[in-house]
């Protein structure tokens, strides 16, 4: 038998995770949809070759997040599908945009 490290609290599968690991997952699925891809690019002012240089930069990936802030339907659909919370997605922003 495991041990309640969570104290009966229920948790997210990613509550937690890194902020840096939240955004990768939510790049990917972003860029997973052609017209939300295209919305990002247009909306951010990113482009592709600047998007792939930036993966691992924390300003470019609080971006992504804050783009999926701003369209809450994105925010929940993307948090729904990465097994994430709609406020996990926006404190990961919060602590890349330091």
């Amino acid at each position: 038998m495991r041990p309640d490290i969570n104290h009966g609290k229920q948790h997210s599968p990613s509550e937690g995770q890194e902020p840096t690991v939240l955004a990768l997952m939510a790049l990917a699925w972003t860029l997973a949809d052609d017209r939300r891809a295209d919305r990002l690019l247009t909306l951010t002012g990113l482009d592709a070759d600047t998007l792939r240089a930036g993966v691992g930069d924390p300003a470019m990936l609080a971006a992504v997040l804050g783009f999926l802030a701003e369209h809450e339907p994105d925010l929940v659909a993307c948090a729904q599908a990465i097994e994430s919370t709609p406020q996990a997605l926006v404190a990961a922003k919060e602590k890349l945009h330091g």
